[in-house]
């Protein structure tokens, strides 16, 4: 009877026109959870839905929200990451409550001051959705934000579906690994810096290893990315938030966002974000810019100055990797002096820890310092190895 079911379920969508050729929008073979409708449509048809979504949650060209409207799910409420649910907010921008003027749906806001959806917010609905694609590092704030969300499921009695998808940076795992007490929004779990999981991968480990608030469970479903394993080189189509525009940058991210607790510029406020470093200091690389406000980094760092350093469109990502090079590059080059954190508080959030930033200042080597980490990767792996999906 299910398998008729799903057969129906796949009939109605190829009918509607919904289901473009099921060549993804995020990458060219691996087949995302969104797009296994005939899975998870049985789960929700009768029950009132709420969607964690952005921008990235599509089927094809369709958004989620109209894709479910279309089949008469009853879609409550739409809840938004950092970026809006159109993605075009700055990073760390405030964004308000608000309503999807496409569908009328009331649209939350799950960033600034309420991260995490409450009683109220969740009232009327049994399952929420959560469909949005990530990059695979610790400070990409939509992992936080699942986090929450899975602690206010596990609260207020809501089931939580999250539609897999692929990891851009998941062919490998690397940095330090967060300690406690440097917990934030920029990083909540004791994970490294490049994780090596998928979103329903950490999903799982949450939940398995009692990493949400007094150990509560979420009543958690994932539908697996089919066609994909860790070591598969993703193409993003669409671009996750405004400063990642392209694979480039997505893979440069792990190496240059330590950068944003320093003076170096990684971009925002030009056309290659997150592709290239620099800072007001003549002389330094071979390579100059300058950021000005643009939609996404309407005030970037550095706004209106001349930067000196390097374009980085070219570098191989995937043989970089997780990089200190550059960040040693700029501390020395500047004067190996605290005064290059211009937000150490932050850069150690980042960090997830200031054993970083400490050794930095007392000489150590780049070879010391990731010496430094090694055994918290290694019971990382151990971990990681029990909620694995993708192999």
């Amino acid at each position: 009877m299910h398998r008729i079911y799903k057969l129906l379920i796949l009939l109605l969508f190829f009918s509607n026109g919904l289901m473009a050729p099921i060549c993804l929008a995020q990458t060219s073979k691996a087949i995302p959870g969104d797009q296994q409708i005939a899975e998870y449509l049985p789960m929700i048809f009768d029950k009132r839905i709420g969607l964690v979504v952005n921008h990235t949650s599509v089927l094809g060209k369709t958004h989620l929200a109209d894709t479910l409207l279309s089949l008469k799910v009853p879609i409550k409420k739409i809840f938004a990451p950092e970026h809006g649910f159109r993605g075009t907010a700055d990073a760390g921008s405030h964004i308000d409550n608000s309503k999807d003027e496409k569908t009328g749906l009331p649209i939350i806001s799950l960033y600034g001051s309420h991260k995490k959806p409450t009683k109220a917010d969740l009232e009327g609905i049994d399952v929420l959705i959560f469909d949005i694609q990530d990059v695979g590092t610790r400070f990409y704030t939509y992992s936080s934000t699942l986090h929450y969300v899975m602690e206010a499921c596990a609260e207020n009695n809501v089931k939580l579906i999250i539609l897999d998808r692929p990891n851009p940076n998941g062919h490998y795992i690397d940095g330090p690994v967060l300690e406690k007490e440097f917990a934030s929004f920029v990083g909540l779990n004791p994970i490294p810096v490049v994780h090596g999981c998928s979103l329903g991968e950490l999903a799982k480990m949450m939940n398995g290893e009692a990493w949400l608030d007094r150990g509560i469970q979420c009543d958690l479903t994932v539908i697996p990315v089919k066609k994909y394993k860790h070591s598969d080189k993703v193409h993003i189509s669409i671009a996750p938030s405004p400063n990642l525009p392209n694979d480039q940058a997505i893979g440069l991210y792990p190496s240059l966002c330590l950068f944003e607790g320093t003076n170096v510029s990684i971009g925002r406020g030009t056309h290659t974000q997150f592709q290239v470093a620099g800072t007001n200091v003549e002389g330094l690389g071979d390579y100059t810019f300058t950021p000005m406000p643009l939609p996404g980094a309407m005030d970037p760092p550095l706004k209106g100055k001349l930067c000196f350093g390097f374009d980085l469109t070219k570098v191989d990502t995937r043989d970089l990797g997780f990089s200190l090079k550059y960040l040693f590059y700029f501390f020395e080059k500047t004067g190996k002096k605290e005064s290059f954190f211009t937000s150490p508080a932050f850069f150690d959030k980042l960090a997830g820890t200031n054993e970083l930033r400490k050794m930095m200042l007392e000489g150590k080597s780049e070879k010391e310092i990731r010496a430094s980490w090694q055994e918290g990767l290694k019971e990382y792996k151990k971990i990681r190895e029990k909620y694995l999906i993708y192999r």
